[in-house]
């Protein structure tokens, strides 16, 4: 007789759970909305169209490892901040790196690879390996200092591993890359002629051919 009452009681029990969950499924709202302008925008994956004087460079993003450096960039390049700049240090099998305002003067070169945006971006050291093509920041002997200042590896400088923030890579322009490269330099490791970022564009990926 326990055991039959034991077993109604079970039977109404897990009746009552299953209707509670069908009544539930009928009043929960459809997460399934379609999403605004502005999520389908985040969504888009976007790369930088580097324009200079000897042409032209695509870069991808690394946001998975570096998202504050990814959106620091783009920021700024966005606004126009890099149009005008110059590559104002080349080191060949080494990097070449750009992205200082003060650049934009020829009346500053005293006082090139000292300019920045007027912020700093906390360090975000990652695995990525410096190998040719890849972007990372430039900073001072603060780790987070970081601004501006960016370079684009050509060689593969290893021992910069875990202490520069890479995030990017070269996608297109390596021949660009390598004529900045090999240019002919001044004390200084200043271009003899320079090298001008006309525009730094940030673009959908798809847009790329």
């Amino acid at each position: 007789m326990k055991k039959i009452l034991i077993t109604s009681l079970l039977t109404l029990v897990c009746g009552l759970a299953v209707a509670r969950a069908e009544d539930a499924k009928k009043e929960s709202p459809k997460t399934d909305a379609p999403k605004t302008e502005e999520a389908k925008k985040s969504d888009v994956k976007e790369v930088a169209v580097i324009k200079t004087s000897e042409g032209e460079m695509v870069l991808e993003f690394w946001p998975d490892v570096a998202p504050k450096h990814v959106e620091n960039f783009k920021a700024l390049a966005k606004k126009g901040f890099y149009d005008g700049t110059c590559f104002h240090r080349v080191i060949k099998g080494f990097m070449i790196q750009g992205g200082d305002p003060n650049t934009k003067d020829e009346g500053k070169k005293a006082s090139w690879g000292q300019g920045g945006p007027g912020h700093q971006v906390n360090a975000e050291f990652n695995d990525k390996p410096h190998v040719r093509g890849v972007l990372s920041m430039a900073r001072s002997n603060d780790p987070n200092s970081a601004g501006s200042q960016f370079f684009i590896c050509h060689g593969a400088p290893s021992f910069l591993d875990h202490k520069y923030t890479a995030f990017g890579k070269l996608l297109k322009g390596d021949d660009v890359l390598e004529k900045i490269a090999t240019t002919p330099t001044e004390p200084g490791d200043r271009p003899v002629k320079r090298v001008n970022v006309e525009s730094i564009k940030i673009v959908p990926a798809d847009s790329i051919k």
